[in-house]
């Protein structure tokens, strides 16, 4: 029980800090200093009880009766909650730390606000992936995007607050269809419990029915394409902390999710249909990964570039999640293992590197003030901190050795050519299309980086700003430097790594465990079905083709005082700033061969402006004829209401932080009482 009371201990400390930031609201220094410490805690708290969990033989289980007698208050910490709540008090982590100087950007505008709701979001996201009851896992799921909904709107612009309307739409439209999945399934078993869900199977075709509805429903906080609509705009109109955890930890919930349902849940009912299943997932991971990238070369805010990334990467985790399932349906353990073992290692690396790249993204622009790239440029001499850590995180989700992104798409890659050697004819075609594509987005995630870099980094500066830039605090620097070592560290470590995970994934499947490294050699699956096996040391020599490079470079500036320095040949013409690669002149190539996709994409937007100008005429509608009530039958009933509503006003403050207590003060109760 040792992994449920350090678990229990991280959500009182994230309740306790939630609480004293609001109580500590006029304080901001106090709020910053103490709030950062108690979420520090509770986050190594946190990852104390993820660590031991995944590590422990056994599920460890929390059955209390609960206030309401159809729904047991049950959590369940097994290896794959493990893994989440380990990855999310990871990141949560690095924000605190990173939190404790960026907040200063929001002084004034409601820091303990900002704070409680931080926790809040944290909280209720531990308890989503350990719920093991229905009901709970709704109230949760509902709790996290709650909180994360006021996160994206707390600058109260225009674009925040639209944001944070398409993207409320989006996650209760996706919960509505987890929950009609989940009644399926209680219909069937006669219980809310999971654990009654696993034992009473049902019958086709309802199986693939609630599977479809959950993976459309989880799918849609994921951000799968084309369900992604929401994130470009939400996550960047969030504090880049808040953005870093959404990004990082928040969308993972969704894969956790399809995860949860098709191969625990449905495990048992799902027989043939389970192969179908594998190949719609691994389909729309493929589509979501190419097309993620393809709308990230075309972005030149810079936070948008990173949203539509974590689409690219979602894909990946897909598309191993997918092979899995179709190892599942073919009774092939070894490949069921290996490609489940990718999407999880993928997660994890994804939350590392994203979460690396949003926050030197948020530390350019609390010193910037903007988020256009265009406006950057030269800031490697200024931020040097902040680029290393950009760079290190920019050549892991490019995929480059030594890294951890290189590691978990490798095991994908894996993954899918076994699948395509031992599986049916079906598989065998469609797993090297989702190889090629999986090839295709690394290359383009490569270019999108060097375009990303290079503008904001290198180069001359292309506003004042950028000349007067400084280097981020050291809090937000230290935040950066440890998510940056840790993508280091799960490249190198990799042979110490990937055992780990493959545990993780047979255990969620059901196998016995897979061989998947001796020594320091690398192996997709065993010894005898290995595609291709991999020593870390051949890895690192490829790496080592860099080091030249690196060298040459160094002596360079050692003798930059020897050289003579003029001003470039431009064709006749005085050099200026204007001058050199812009964001958008380097995708243009681009934008012109991926023509189609960006012309749908700015349909769909159209559509979307559509009817939010339609609900707008709803609402000018009901504005006009509402005069008409006083000539009408209802005038009494309008009477007792605006009478009642009259009594109601002394509660009404006018301020919009008194009004979102109000709208959580239900769920925070909801989240004491189950704590």
């Amino acid at each position: 029980m040792i992994p449920l009371s350090l678990l229990i201990m991280s959500l009182l400390l994230s309740c306790g800090g939630g609480i004293l930031c609001l109580l500590l609201k006029r304080r901001e220094g106090d709020i910053r200093l103490g709030g950062s410490a108690v979420g520090v805690t509770a986050a190594l708290a946190g990852l104390g009880a993820g660590l031991t969990a995944i590590g422990a033989g056994q599920p460890a289980v929390l059955d209390a009766a609960g206030p309401y007698p159809f729904a047991h208050f049950v959590l369940r910490l097994d290896p794959l909650a493990g893994l989440m709540i380990a990855v999310i008090s990871l990141l949560s982590l690095v924000a605190w730390i990173y939190g404790f100087a960026y907040v200063r950007e929001y002084a004034g505008r409601g820091v303990g606000a900002m704070s409680f709701f931080m926790n809040a979001f944290i909280a209720s996201m531990m308890l989503v992936v350990v719920a093991d009851n229905a009901f709970w896992f709704l109230i949760f799921f509902e709790m996290m995007s709650l909180a994360s909904y006021f996160l994206v709107i707390f600058d109260q612009d225009d674009e925040a607050v639209g944001a944070g309307f398409l993207y409320f739409l989006v996650a209760h439209g996706g919960s509505v269809l987890i929950m009609a999945a989940f009644f399926l399934m209680a219909n069937q078993a006669g219980s809310f419990d999971f654990a009654a869900f696993r034992a009473h199977p049902l019958p086709a075709p309802l199986d693939s029915v609630a599977f479809l509805l959950a993976f459309a429903g989880f799918g849609a906080k994921a951000g799968m394409i084309p369900l992604h609509i929401w994130l470009p705009r939400a996550h960047p109109a969030a504090p880049s902390h808040a953005s870093a955890l959404m990004s990082g930890v928040m969308i993972k919930i969704g894969v956790f999710g399809i995860v949860k349902v098709g191969i625990d849940l449905l495990a048992a009912s799902a027989g043939p249909a389970m192969l179908g299943w594998g190949l719609l997932v691994l389909a729309f991971g493929a589509v979501s990964s190419v097309l993620g990238v393809v709308y990230a070369l075309a972005e030149h805010d810079i936070k948008k570039l990173l949203a539509y990334h974590s689409v690219e990467n979602i894909g990946i985790i897909l598309l191993g999640v997918g092979t899995g399932m179709i190892g599942m349906a073919m009774h092939q353990p070894v490949l069921a293992v290996l490609g489940l073992m990718a999407g999880l290692y993928h997660l994890l690396n994804h939350a590392v590197f994203k979460g690396l790249l949003f926050l030197g993204a948020g530390s350019v622009i609390f010193r910037m003030h903007s988020k256009d790239m265009e406006e950057m440029g030269g800031l490697a001499r200024t931020m040097p901190w902040t680029a290393l850590s950009f760079l290190v995180g920019a050549l892991a989700i490019s995929a480059i050795p030594p890294l951890n992104g290189f590691v978990s798409e490798w095991y994908t890659y894996q993954a899918l050519f076994a699948a395509a050697l031992e599986g049916t004819p079906l598989v065998a075609f469609a797993a090297p299309i989702a190889a090629v594509m999986l090839a295709l987005t690394g290359a383009l995630a490569v270019m999108c980086f060097v375009k990303a870099y290079g503008i904001m980094f290198a180069g001359a500066p292309r506003s004042r700003k950028a000349e007067e830039a400084r280097e981020a605090p050291a809090a937000m620097v230290a935040g950066m430097t440890v998510l940056a070592v840790a993508c280091v560290a799960l490249g190198l470590l990799a042979p110490l790594v990937a055992p780990v995970m493959g545990r993780i994934a047979a255990a969620t499947i059901g196998a016995a465990p897979v061989t998947l490294a001796v020594g320091a050699t690398l192996l997709p699956g065993d010894a005898q079905q290995a595609t291709l096996s991999t020593p870390l040391i051949a890895i690192l020599l490829i790496a080592m083709a860099f080091l030249p490079i690196g060298l040459k470079a160094a002596f360079a500036a050692k003798r930059g005082g020897d050289r003579k320095v003029a001003a470039p040949w431009a064709a006749g013409y005085l050099p200026d700033h204007h001058m050199p690669a812009t964001a958008g002149s380097f995708a243009q190539p681009i934008r012109m061969f991926f023509a189609p996709l960006y012309t749908m994409r700015r349909v769909i937007a159209g559509r979307w402006t559509g009817i939010a100008l339609g609900f707008e005429r709803v609402v000018t509608l009901a504005r006009r004829t509402e005069p008409l009530a006083d000539r009408s039958v209802i005038a009494p009933i309008v009477g007792v209401v605006d009478a009642g509503g009259k009594r109601l006003q002394a509660i009404q403050g006018g301020d919009f932080r008194i009004y979102c207590l109000y709208i959580v003060a239900a769920l925070i109760a909801l989240l004491a009482l189950a704590v």
